[in-house]
């Protein structure tokens, strides 16, 4: 099992690039289900996630090329003929959002076949949403065995108000109102950028759909759609990653290939705790020069902070001079960090939903265990300002979501290295080898 070596105590310096988004790409994926013609992608990152939906998508009789060399980050999906519409556990269980195959398989096939996702580490992720906006369209839905089978000759346009805000869920059944007929009419629509990237690929592919990125989506369904060329959007979240990463180091780090206007409210915040930081249509500088103070952080749906970034800022706000209160609104379960930061000097008191971060403490070395993806980012944020050598194990979680992240640290100053048998990178570029 992988781990990483950190030594602590360089700034990071230069350009570091954004990857293509995880959670926009996976969708996408998702997407191509929809016609028996190819979708191409481009700027797809080279995660785990990606390479499980290659398989998932394969599974039911897809052919997933991905691209080698220089177009290693575009890949092919054609989708002429779904002998088996079904997500099988195996594969759900290690991806959750595999569960997006769902929408786009009951409307291209008229049936389909879904594993539960089960537990997540960081919380429950249910898909009642998901279920309950396609029987509005018209499936028919079972569960037995621990499996979603659904049924619908033709979906059929409805309104539909989501209960709570669903990222997963606002994507499923847009996907699938695309070929419903008539009308849909979704309220209360998660506004993500992930979720405006999806509707931007289903225009391309002959969809019909207006208000993607507001709480108010009208899909106007059509028969049949085609396939489409089309560029994912940057990683929001592996931006600010990196932006919090230099603010700590007290680096000065150029973030090229990232949108700015998707991590406002990283940016704000960290405005707010006095980094300074120089935006332009495509980077974000960070010049992490002057002492910080703690600030109150609350997670919420975009545009609000992301909860994708919550573990990382608590590693920042460890460094910062004062109190830090960070109040988790989105998953109940997502301060498994805070122990492994505790046991590398951190002051941090959990009470329920809130994390109390008193700075600035000095972290040393230790050996930690990540527990899921940002978790991971946090102890990699923390280790770089550690003194001494910080050991982190269970980096898989990591590599479902950032793309050869050891590399791009080491290549501005990062002393990081990885250790242990790690999954090849040839196999992540070129699975069919």
């Amino acid at each position: 099992m992988d781990k990483f070596v950190i030594r602590g105590g360089e700034p990071l310096l230069g350009t570091v690039r954004v990857s293509g988004a995880k959670n926009a790409a996976l969708p996408c994926m998702a997407a191509a289900l929809l016609t028996d013609q190819p979708v191409i992608l481009e700027n797809i990152p080279q995660v785990r996630d990606i390479q499980t939906t290659r398989n998932l998508l394969t599974a039911m009789g897809a052919e997933v090329e991905l691209g080698y060399g220089r177009a290693q980050h575009r890949t092919t999906i054609h989708c002429a003929n779904l002998a088996a519409p079904e997500a099988s556990y195996e594969l759900v269980k290690t991806m959750r959002a595999s569960t997006l195959v769902l929408g786009p398989l009951v409307a291209r096939c008229g049936r389909a076949r879904v594993s539960l996702p089960g537990g997540c580490a960081i919380g429950a992720r249910p898909i009642d949403l998901h279920i309950k906006g396609l029987e509005q369209l018209g499936a028919k839905i079972t569960q037995e065995h621990g499996y979603i089978e659904a049924h619908a000759d033709r979906l059929k346009g409805a309104e539909i108000v989501f209960d709570k805000i669903t990222v997963t869920g606002t994507e499923d059944l847009l996907m699938a109102a695309a070929l419903a007929e008539g009308e849909t009419v979704l309220q209360n629509c998660a506004r993500e950028p992930e979720v405006a990237d999806l509707a931007d690929l289903l225009n391309k592919m002959g969809a019909r759909i207006e208000g993607a990125g507001t709480p108010t989506i009208r899909v106007k369904g059509v028969t049949t759609l085609k396939g489409a060329k089309h560029r994912i959007i940057p990683d929001r979240i592996e931006a600010g990653t990196f932006i919090i990463a230099a603010a700590m180091t007290g680096g000065d780090l150029n973030i090229a290939g990232c949108d700015p206007t998707h991590v406002g409210a990283v940016l704000s915040k960290l405005r707010e705790v006095g980094v300074k930081t120089k935006t332009s249509d495509d980077s974000v500088r960070v010049m992490g020069d002057n002492p910080f103070t703690g600030v109150d952080i609350t997670t919420e749906e975009y545009p609000g902070f992301p909860t994708d970034c919550q573990a990382q800022f608590m590693a920042l706000a460890t460094q910062a001079e004062g109190t830090s209160v960070i109040t988790e609104n989105i998953f109940e379960n997502r301060f498994m960090h805070a122990l492994e930061l505790v046991r590398m000097g951190a002051n941090i008191r959990i009470e329920g939903r809130r994390a109390v971060v008193r700075g600035k403490t000095p972290l040393s070395a230790a050996a930690v265990l990540a527990s899921d993806l940002r978790a991971s980012a946090s102890l990699v944020l923390a280790a770089l300002v550690a003194d001494g050598e910080t050991i982190i194990d269970r980096v898989y979680h990591i590599d479902r979501g950032y793309e050869h992240i050891e590399e791009k640290l080491k290549d501005v100053g990062a002393q990081i290295k990885r250790m242990g048998e790690m999954f090849p990178k040839k196999s992540a570029a070129h699975p069919s080898r």
